[in-house]
């Protein structure tokens, strides 16, 4: 029995941590040219959690390929340089940062939130529905396993065939809001740790507005992919923030500021974002970017990433739509 307990003990203590002081200054030796720290959300995570919560799952290329491409907008030019937050300022819920917490729902997460800016800027700020990342990674059975992972083209596929119910962050408004508790990513916050993934929430489909599901949902009228660098930028600019996939990096994990570029660190797994714009820093071109991780990682919640050279796969799964 003890023999086991040692041994027990000892698979712990080789658990591989998601980052460490040791691997911060690994890449900062790289001269990444972006600022990297300790973002604590990571800091007493190991590997696997971090893989358990990066939910795009292997094969969505396979999924986002059956979706209609938007055509080329003919006699847009993008601006030089953009932000959805400043073009659009009655749309509040492009600026918000949301917590996917202990679940792999960024696929559901990054399609929602660009959702919800693209219904308030369609209506020139006359509806602000928030959409619910609950029903999306609940009740979507053919997005893919909730918590365990899903696909970013079903999510908007979803959006366009059976609509998707309001709803804010935990226990925040609209019929059917998001029910994973928000959690601390390191263990002396007012939270308490996230921990590993919990297990994906029924889909009860109960509103907790008194509206009932039906008219709770809103509808997209049409789901396709954007592919191309100025595509990309002018339905951005045209339509509203998207989402996008992504492969996670170790060393994205540790990224502050600047314009992350992969330098160092095995590949984690694949996960959504939503982009809200680009522009220029220090002669880097760079896409603007909000991830569900909180306001505690990165740059308040935003990161920058190199634009026009498809770093880490960010320009080769773009997801959008058009509201109803």
């Amino acid at each position: 029995m003890r023999l086991l307990i040692v041994f027990a003990l000892a698979a712990v203590c080789i658990a591989e941590q998601a980052i460490t002081h040791e691997f911060v200054a690994q890449v900062r030796a790289s001269n990444p040219g972006w600022e990297a720290g300790v973002n604590e959300r990571f800091l007493n995570m190991t590997v696997e959690q971090v893989k358990s919560w990066l939910g795009v799952l292997p094969d969505s290329g396979d999924k986002w390929a059956e979706l209609d491409l938007l055509e080329p907008m003919l006699g847009v030019t993008p601006n030089a340089d953009f932000d959805a937050r400043t073009a659009w300022p009655n749309c509040e819920s492009i600026g918000e940062i949301r917590d996917q917490a202990a679940c792999g729902s960024c696929w559901a997460f990054g399609a929602v939130e660009a959702m919800t800016d693209r219904h308030c800027i369609a209506s020139n700020g006359a509806q602000k529905p928030h959409l619910s990342a609950e029903d999306m990674n609940s009740c979507c059975g053919t997005c893919g396993f909730g918590c365990e992972g899903g696909y970013p083209s079903a999510a908007w596929q979803y959006w366009v065939s059976q609509g998707v119910v309001t709803g804010g962050n935990y226990q925040k408004g609209g019929c059917y809001p998001y029910s994973i508790p928000n959690c601390d990513h390191h263990t002396t916050g007012k939270y308490g740790p996230c921990g590993d993934i919990v297990p994906t929430p029924s889909c009860t489909k109960q509103c907790k507005d008194g509206t009932t599901w039906a008219q709770a949902k809103k509808f997209g009228s049409r789901a396709y992919g954007v592919s191309g660098v100025t595509n990309i930028q002018n339905d951005i600019q045209t339509n509203g923030p998207v989402e996008a996939a992504f492969s996670v990096y170790q060393d994205f994990l540790t990224y502050k500021s600047g314009v992350y570029k992969h330098t160092t660190g095995s590949m984690l797994g694949g996960h959504a974002v939503k982009i809200l714009g680009w522009g220029t820093e220090g002669g880097q071109d760079y896409w603007l970017v909000a991830n569900s991780w909180n306001e505690d990682w990165g740059d308040k919640g935003y990161f920058k990433i190199a634009k026009g050279r498809n770093e880490c796969g960010i320009e080769g799964q773009i997801v959008a739509g058009t509201p109803k």
